[in-house]
């Protein structure tokens, strides 16, 4: 039985704790519905290349890959919307009832890109409706980081948190290599021209599916002990108002902890596939046989590197990370750029997402670590979400502005720099596995 309350320090009724068995179900089970969500939202990026030029007029392959960009970032400009509004949904009604929202919005989405005509075919509504799902799709993302991440952490045990809470990069890394997977099974089965005039429809049409089948998969869930000693409290109501003037030190400490991390994350996954072929010169293929490659191995890091801060703690982790960003992110990506070489390429993308392992498998428990529950999802979701719309969905974008305007190595300083900014914030930060204000076990 659970006695402990770890929202405002009232002793809640009993609450009956949940048994590994179905601590490790509820885990499965969260983490795949969080895997749908990811192949969704990266199923856009994955597949850029082939639709870029359906929805906007004509022009060189770089000027389409901006505007897709563009709306990729404008996607990201919901997530604080989507975190405000589904965190404090999560916060009140439960963790699961926020998960159920956010994978039906993510359906929604994926179901209007799939079936929207091309440009030439309804004109400006064309990028209109795109922007719309995308919107749609922020709105989720939002809210889906904080519930994911929130629910992940409150179910594993004191002593595995780090291990059961890092499968929400390995289930967001799958989501994205199941949409690469997808991309390269259709690149050859099909012809160019077959999947550059429909094919690229078909990853969409699969997303909403699964989104549906998640759906009820995720009603069926076992709520937290957090979530029920929180209610069972008079601990104040999750809000906004509550987060910035209770929790206000934590707040920017989450947003200054995530810029760094997640630019770092977007540049070595999300845009490595595109600066491969854009920049590299490898065929849309290879790159993305890379891309999938490295991302599997590093999917598979991040337990290891999750059970490692369980027993060395958070801290030693996001240094190493800081420290080899700081010193490798240029040198990376310059060998990148005149690397001809696939395995050798591989190589080097494999080394940058080993670097940025040390962020993305305990971001989650981290930030989850740092808030009492009654507005933990809250608090996990807008402050990353926030720092995730500043700096992450605008990598792509800032990446090709600067090869536009012909430095490209200005994107390289710029993510040595705000890497550097995160790495100050590590080394003076208290470890949050000897301080996590998730009390029950």
């Amino acid at each position: 039985m659970v006695y402990r309350n770890d929202a405002a320090g009232v002793a809640p009724a009993p609450v009956s704790g949940l048994d590994r068995r179905s601590r490790l179900k509820a885990i499965v089970g969260g983490s795949t519905g969080n895997l749908v969500e990811w192949f969704d939202w990266y199923v856009y990026a994955a597949f850029a290349l082939y639709f870029a030029k359906h929805f906007f007029p004509a022009g060189d392959q770089t000027a389409q890959l901006l505007s897709s960009a563009a709306v990729f970032a404008v996607g990201f400009l919901m997530r604080p919307i989507g975190a405000w509004i589904m965190g404090i949904y999560s916060d009140r009604k439960g963790r699961k009832a926020g998960l159920a929202l956010s994978v039906t919005l993510m359906c929604a989405g994926s179901l209007i890109i799939a079936v929207t005509p091309d440009y030439q075919t309804i004109g400006i509504l064309a990028p209109i409706l795109l922007v719309v799902a995308r919107l749609m799709q922020g709105l989720s993302v939002g809210g889906e980081y904080g519930a994911s991440a929130t629910y992940l952490s409150e179910m594993a045990g004191r002593n595995s948190r780090g291990f059961y809470s890092s499968f929400a990069y390995v289930t967001l890394i799958s989501g994205q290599l199941l949409a690469l997977l997808v991309l390269i099974v259709l690149q050859n089965t099909m012809t160019e021209e077959a999947l550059n005039a429909w094919g690229w429809r078909i990853p969409f049409f699969i997303g909403a599916c699964l989104a549906v089948v998640v759906f009820w998969l995720r009603r069926g869930l076992d709520e937290t002990d957090s979530f029920k000693n929180a209610q069972a409290s008079n601990a104040p109501k999750s809000s906004f108002l509550e987060l910035v003037t209770k929790h206000p030190k934590e707040t920017m400490l989450v947003m200054l902890l995530t810029a760094g991390g997640t630019l770092a994350f977007y540049a070595y996954s999300i845009y490595m596939q595109k600066f491969l072929a854009n920049t590299s010169g490898f065929s849309k293929t290879q790159a993305s046989e890379i891309s999938a490659i490295t991302l599997f191995v590093f999917m598979c890091l991040q337990p290891l590197a999750g059970a490692l801060s369980d027993r060395i703690g958070r801290k030693p982790l996001m240094i190493f990370f800081g420290v080899a960003g700081v010193l490798f992110t240029y040198p990376i990506f310059s060998a990148l750029e005149v690397e001809k070489n696939p395995f050798n390429a591989g190589l080097l993308a494999m080394a940058a997402l080993v670097i940025v392992t040390g962020y993305t498998s305990i971001n989650a428990v981290v930030k989850a670590e740092l808030f009492p529950a009654h507005i933990r999802a809250l608090g996990v979701a807008l402050p990353y979400a926030l720092a995730n719309t500043l700096f992450g969905g605008t990598a792509e974008y800032v990446a090709l502005q600067f090869k536009s305007s012909g430095w490209e190595q200005g994107f390289y300083w710029y993510v040595t720099a705000m890497i550097a900014c995160s790495l100050v914030v590590y080394v003076f930060m208290a470890d949050t596995a000897k301080n996590s204000a998730i009390k029950e076990d």
